[in-house]
């Protein structure tokens, strides 16, 4: 079964850090992009970060302002967005898709990305 599992979202404080993890089953991530992609309660789901598969490649949304990083290991199928200095308003469910190929430089349209993990909840308290 072709599935994308995320995790590590969790309760963190203002400034706090997470590690979100996308990890594949079923399939291998060697040839796919990765997207993350963000939800908040009462908003529309947007991008946040794309990772090429040859890793040298990778966008981020304007808002993370220097304080997330995108990175994968092919070899444990794994694709990581580490934050740090989360703030009130990166409270979201945090979403990773695939799609094969580089990301193109409009990489968050999401009717692109055909594998969609289930979500994990990043809440960020004051």
């Amino acid at each position: 079964q072709v599935q994308l599992i995320e995790s590590g979202g969790g309760l963190v404080q203002t400034g706090g850090s997470l590690r979100l993890s996308c990890t594949a089953s079923g399939f291998t991530l060697d040839y796919e992009r990765i997207g993350w992609f963000r939800q908040a309660p009462g908003k529309e789901r947007e991008g946040v970060s794309c990772i090429s598969f040859t890793d040298d490649t990778i966008y981020y949304a304007g808002f993370v302002e220097g304080r997330f990083t995108a990175s994968r290991d092919n070899s444990k199928k794994t694709v990581y967005l580490e934050m740090n200095g989360l703030k009130s308003e990166d409270t979201a469910t945090y979403y990773c898709a695939a799609e094969p190929g580089f990301c193109p430089p409009i990489w968050d349209l999401q009717w692109e990305y055909k594998k969609w993990g289930q979500g994990t909840q990043v809440t960020v308290s004051s």
